[in-house]
Parts: structure tokens; C-alpha cells; sequence
């Protein structure tokens, strides 16, 4: 399939106009990629978020979503677990709140150290937050919304920033609404990773248009910069991964049918690809 002619556009991350370099057609959609910080990007035409992340897309009723987020609970707050504890490794305590937090897992396992808030455009997700007893506002994050809940020790964005259809601009209203020396802490993938280099469009995380940024180090280092962050950790963590869930993506990468494997949802295993980094930006002043 040929890719359509890119627009000259500012660069969502390093902010520079110029040229970008056509890569390939995932899903129908284009990828392209900023030749100055390596940011990758795709055109998913007519896509709308809030028709895509219903509860199908935590349920298995999305071949690029989760297999059976809710049965997985167990696994997957062991592993938010240690990303608490390095968290409080950057902030030991203060306000936090999750952007796009799902079922409140992440927030659980933070209670007892932060006080606590998130924000859920799906709203199945957002209502069960709330009916275990998390203050979890429904939509997407805003000016308003994060005002009355700020100011922040810690924005969190866990597996969120490539889904986003303005990543800077969310990125800017978090640190609007960080207290000087807070931190912002964005897991996602890594498409300067060996793995992302040599899969090119067969990537895992390849998952236009449910994906719709690849960040590099140097990407989400200049996308931090832009909006008075400084890059101060970068990693690529080990994850425990639910066995549904690594069955689920198998099956899609394969061509075949995503059905949720039945009984893996509470078994997990420990993965690194080292293509899915941690990074911490922290405002200074």
C-alpha cells in the first residue's frame, strides 16, 4: 500500500517543522516518523476514542486491547506494586493522580503512601473506580478538572501517552498543575528499541489506531522540555505480564482469531523485551 504525502507540521515532541520520513501502513493507517527527535506517528483518519475504550476493550472485544483486564487483577497489582515502590524511590508521598487509570488497580496499590485521584475515558472503567471507593473523574483530563484536583507531587501516565490524540498538550496541563520538584512518570514503548527497529511494522506495540504515537528517548525527552520538564530516570523495566494477555497478542501478531485464554488471567510471567520504557520528567521550579 503507498503512503499518502505528509503535511509539514510541527512535530508534537521536539516542536520542529520539517521533513519526516514515510515508514509504513499498519491497519490502513500511515506511519511516519519526526527525522529530528525520531517520533513516530500514525493518520488513523476518522478515529474516535471514545467509541474504541468501552468495556470491550478491557474484555477481549478488541484484538489490540487486554484479554480480561478485571480477572487479571491479581497479577497486575503485583506488578503495580513495584511501580509504586519506585515511584516512591523519585516521591515518597504528596497528591497523585493517574491519568488514565483503568479499573483503579494502580491507584489501590498507591493509596497508602499518596492521597490519591484519577481521571478514565472509559466509563465502565471509571464507574467500578468509583464503586471501590477511588475519586476517579470520567472523560478526559482538563484545565478544570485538574485545577480542582491540584496541585500534584506526581502525574502518572501508565501505558496512556500513546494512546492520546494530543500527547503535548496533555503532557503541558500536567506540569501546569505540578508542584515545583513533582514529577510526571510515562510508561510506553520504546520504538528506538532493537526490538521496535527490527519488527518495523510487525512490531508488538505497532497497534495503529489504537496506538497512535511511538516514542523515542530523545522524543519524550524533547516533548518534556517543551513543557518545562526535565528527563531525570530512563529505563526499561521488567514487567509481570498476564499469561492471557501474552496469549491474547500472540494470537492477534499471528493473524489468528484473539480469543481470552481461559484460566491464565491470574498467572503471570515475567517479560523484558527491552522495548517499553520508564521515564521520570521532573519540574525543577
Amino acid at each position: 500500500m503507498n503512503v499518502p504525502p505528509a503535511t509539514k507540521t510541527p512535530c508534537a515532541a521536539c516542536g520542529r517543522e520539517q521533513a519526516v520520513r514515510d515508514r509504513f501502513v499498519v491497519n490502513g493507517c500511515p506511519i511516519r516518523q519526526c527525522v529530528s527527535c525520531g517520533l513516530g506517528y500514525a493518520e488513523p483518519g476518522g478515529f474516535e476514542p471514545t467509541d474504541y475504550y468501552t468495556a470491550n476493550y478491557f474484555n477481549g472485544g478488541h484484538s489490540d486491547g487486554y484479554a480480561d483486564y478485571l480477572g487479571a487483577e491479581p497479577v497486575l497489582r503485583r506488578e503495580f506494586a513495584r511501580t509504586v515502590a519506585f515511584i516512591r524511590s523519585q516521591v515518597a508521598s504528596g497528591r497523585l493522580i493517574d491519568i488514565g487509570c483503568a479499573y483503579g488497580f494502580f491507584l489501590q496499590e498507591a493509596k497508602p503512601y499518596y492521597e490519591v485521584s484519577g481521571i478514565e475515558l472509559a466509563e465502565d472503567a471509571a464507574a467500578h473506580c468509583r464503586a471501590t471507593g477511588l475519586d476517579v473523574h470520567s472523560g478526559v483530563a482538563d484545565e478544570a478538572t485538574m485545577a480542582r484536583l491540584g496541585p500534584f507531587d506526581v502525574v502518572t501516565l501508565l501505558d496512556v501517552i500513546e494512546h492520546l490524540p494530543e500527547p503535548q498538550q496533555v503532557l503541558a496541563l500536567a506540569a501546569r498543575h505540578l508542584k515545583p520538584g513533582g514529577i510526571v512518570t510515562i510508561t510506553t514503548g520504546d520504538f528506538g528499541s532493537l526490538a521496535a527497529r527490527l519488527m518495523g511494522p510487525k512490531w508488538r506495540l505497532m497497534t495503529p489506531p489504537q496506538h497512535l504515537w511511538f516514542f523515542t528517548r530523545d522524543s519524550i525527552r524533547a516533548m518534556g522540555e517543551r513543557c518545562g520538564l526535565t528527563l531525570t530516570h530512563f529505563s526499561h523495566p521488567g514487567k509481570v505480564v498476564p499469561l492471557s494477555l501474552i496469549e491474547f497478542q500472540l494470537r492477534r501478531m499471528l493473524g489468528l482469531r484473539a480469543t481470552p485464554a481461559a484460566n491464565a488471567s491470574g498467572v503471570g510471567i515475567p517479560i523484558n523485551l527491552f522495548d517499553a520504557m520508564r521515564v521520570v520528567l521532573r519540574k525543577e521550579h
